[in-house]
């Protein structure tokens, strides 16, 4: 994967909320301490955690009006052409500018709607969301009551140590997976999945949940095969090249995040009852087959009879 270093970079895509203005992108920890004699149940809390809510729809409830950020600083580093694609910030801008450019172009091919942009909140620690107060342990997630991507980007970190999907391409599957959850939100998906939940039995509303988050993962493989025609708004790709290498760590990270292998990872037996993400083969199987494709209405109709095993 090679971004375009001539490309500019348009931070007005993301709230900076990280104190300050943020920059500079380091790792500077989730809040659960890692280390020490206690590491093997830390890392299990963490896993548990992860299997309960990352790459999803928030539903906190009580939400409040998410606070402004500072971009001074994120976009000073940006611009400077010498360093920026050094800067995981500025590669994540990216990133999230050449999703939205995608799906500014394919929702109202595809889905008949204008597209609506959705900015990303960076954010360390804690944050308030339209979906309620949110922390780093809760991973990246999109929040559908004030249309907001949301993410603490040190969940790269557990992503890549703890959870072993080190490869860079992880990074931009796990937020275009969030803007699927956002074209879901657009088209309507996601409401109509809600109001299915209500008055269904525990194990259908998980099965509703796993569909909606395939379709996610589908979204994001149909994002992956158009990437490198993705322009910013004054002409220039933002990728000069997406190889193989690339989208097999796509599927990599799906593989990791599957609720069987978090489950398995995390001591307990597989539980097919308490699903909400799918499968490692699932997630991987509709990854791979919105990418083939590229098209999210043809080939990512995960609430078809049929398209998820009830029994995985």
């Amino acid at each position: 994967m090679e971004l375009n270093e001539n490309a500019d970079i348009d931070t007005s895509q993301v709230d900076d909320q990280r104190g300050g203005g943020g920059g500079g992108g380091g790792f500077g920890g989730l809040p659960i301490p890692i280390g020490g004699g206690g590491i093997v149940g830390i890392i299990i809390t963490i896993i548990l955690v992860v299997a309960g809510g990352y790459f999803g729809v928030n539903q906190l409830g009580g939400g409040s009006k998410s606070s402004t950020g500072d971009n001074t600083n994120i976009t000073k580093e940006c611009a400077d052409k010498s360093t920026r694609l050094k800067s995981l910030d500025c590669r994540n801008v990216l990133y999230i500018n050449s999703i939205q450019a995608f799906w500014k172009e394919a929702e109202p091919k595809y889905f008949g709607k204008q597209y609506q942009p959705a900015k990303t909140v960076l954010f360390s620690n804690r944050v308030n969301t339209g979906c309620g107060a949110a922390d780093s342990g809760t991973g990246p997630f999109y929040c559908p009551a004030d249309d907001r991507v949301y993410i603490d980007l040190t969940f790269y970190q557990l992503l890549a140590k703890q959870l072993g999907a080190p490869g860079e391409f992880a990074q931009p599957y796990v937020l275009a997976h969030e803007y699927g959850h956002h074209i879901q939100d657009l088209v309507g998906t996601e409401a109509k999945m809600r109001a299915a939940q209500n008055g269904a039995s525990s194990s259908q509303k998980n099965l509703l949940s796993v569909r909606l988050e395939l379709q996610a993962d589908c979204y994001a493989g149909v994002w992956a095969n158009h990437a490198t025609e993705t322009k910013t708004s004054s002409g220039q790709p933002i990728f000069k090249s997406l190889t193989d290498q690339d989208i097999q760590q796509g599927l990599d990270t799906a593989k990791q995040i599957g609720d069987d292998t978090l489950q398995q990872r995390s001591g307990q037996q597989i539980n097919p009852a308490e699903f909400t993400h799918g499968t490692s083969a699932d997630r991987q199987k509709w990854f791979k087959r919105g990418f083939d494709s590229g098209d999210p209405v043809q080939a990512c109709d995960t609430f078809a009879a049929g398209a998820v095993n009830e029994g995985d």
